[in-house]
């Protein structure tokens, strides 16, 4: 029997994962909010008159890569994601992972892992991100918490380039390779019954966000971003916790 899987959110990080499970073959069933014939990929939306979707794939793993998208009025995040974590057990779902993000930590310095306690919920964004999180966990899904993504088209040196950011000049980053993210996805879905029920993802190296951007800048010709302050801070988000299931991160950031 083959190894199978479903993405729902087949978007810059879900297409990433669904082509890479697909060369190494896997089943794939791939989901956007419209369906798109050409790329095989499905539609998995919820209106006004409920849910609509074509998955046929059962005793498959589940990986949601639906962007929150808080900023949309008509986002419907949670809605979605509880109906998907329902479809899923209806598909023997062997497996529903949750892409949530390193922002459901305070945003004090401090080094944080996987068991630090969660910023109070004091926006939006921290109230549906914990929301997403309480609903996969109480439905037996497991978390995996993404720090800041780069990648292909998504280059630093380029949509950093001459912006003024709010942010201190001497604060750390934490960021994550799109081709890690997908390869911990995998890792952690391969090792699931030896897998811990909350990862971090973050790239090990944490350079400051003025030498990283002025790095990034260099190298494709650009204008480094100017920065609000620099007042020393380091919020270090700890990654190292899936490297026990044979993970390694080996893309730089």
């Amino acid at each position: 029997m083959s190894n199978k899987l479903v993405v729902l959110g087949a978007g810059w990080l879900g297409n990433a994962l669904a082509q890479d499970a697909k060369s190494a073959g896997w089943q794939v069933e791939a989901t956007r909010r419209t369906a798109d014939n050409q790329t095989q990929i499905s539609a998995f939306c919820l209106t006004d008159s409920g849910l609509h979707h074509t998955l046929t794939l059962n005793d498959a793993y589940w990986v949601c890569a639906i962007p929150p998208r808080m900023r949309q009025a008509d986002s419907n995040y949670l809605e979605t994601l509880q109906h998907a974590l329902t479809t899923a057990q209806n598909m023997a779902c062997k497996g529903f992972i949750l892409c949530s993000s390193t922002a459901v930590y305070d945003t004090a310095d401090g080094v944080y892992t996987e068991q630090s306690t969660l910023s109070e919920r004091d926006s939006k964004r921290q109230q549906v991100l914990q929301g997403a999180e309480d609903l996969v966990r109480n439905a037996g899904g497991k978390i995996v918490r993404l720090a800041g993504l780069v990648g292909p088209e998504r280059e630093p040196g380029r949509f950093i380039s001459g912006k003024h950011l709010s942010s201190s000049s001497q604060a750390s980053v934490n960021m994550l390779h799109q081709q890690d993210a997908v390869n911990g996805l995998m890792c952690i879905v391969e090792n699931w019954s030896n897998a811990q029920d909350i990862y971090n993802l973050c790239h090990p190296a944490h350079p400051t966000k003025h030498d990283y951007y002025q790095k990034h800048c260099t190298t494709h010709g650009s204008i480094p971003p100017t920065f609000s302050s620099e007042v020393k801070s380091e919020r270090i988000i700890d990654g190292s916790a899936v490297c026990q299931l044979g993970f390694s991160y080996d893309n730089e950031i």
